[in-house]
Order: structure tokens, then C-alpha cells, then sequence
């Protein structure tokens, strides 16, 4: 399995680094998300997200928006 691999996030459509193949090193790993946020990203979205976007949804205010206005 590769150690790095470009991704295209799910969210957002840019180009990311990946390390699936060291997850120790990847950013999502550093991203704490609770049981609802995480629940919601994986109801949404069935690939990764970049660093970013996973940011943004950790902001209260854009997961209410996501989850509840654009449905």
C-alpha cells in the first residue's frame, strides 16, 4: 500500500495529500471529531476530506448549516 497518495476531497474538490498508508502522519488523525460530526461526515461524504474542510465542519455553525439547510 502506498505511503502517500493525492486525493481529491470529498467536500471541496481540491487536490490533497493522503497518507492512508501512514495513518500516524495523516492530517485527519489530528482532527478530533465527535460521534455526531464524524456520524455526519461519514452519512455525507464516503471518501476523505481534506484538512480543511474537515476543519470547517468542526465549526458548529457550518455543520448546522450543512446538516440542516442544504439538505
Amino acid at each position: 500500500m502506498p505511503a502517500h497518495e493525492t486525493k481529491t476531497c470529498a467536500r471541496c474538490q481540491q487536490a490533497f495529500e493522503c497518507k492512508m498508508g501512514d495513518i500516524s502522519h495523516c492530517h485527519c488523525k489530528d482532527v478530533q471529531l465527535t460521534l455526531e460530526e464524524l456520524a455526519f461526515i461519514e452519512s455525507r461524504y464516503v471518501d476523505c476530506l481534506c484538512h480543511q474542510c474537515l476543519m470547517d465542519l468542526k465549526n458548529k455553525t457550518v455543520l448546522f448549516r450543512e446538516k440542516y439547510l442544504f439538505r
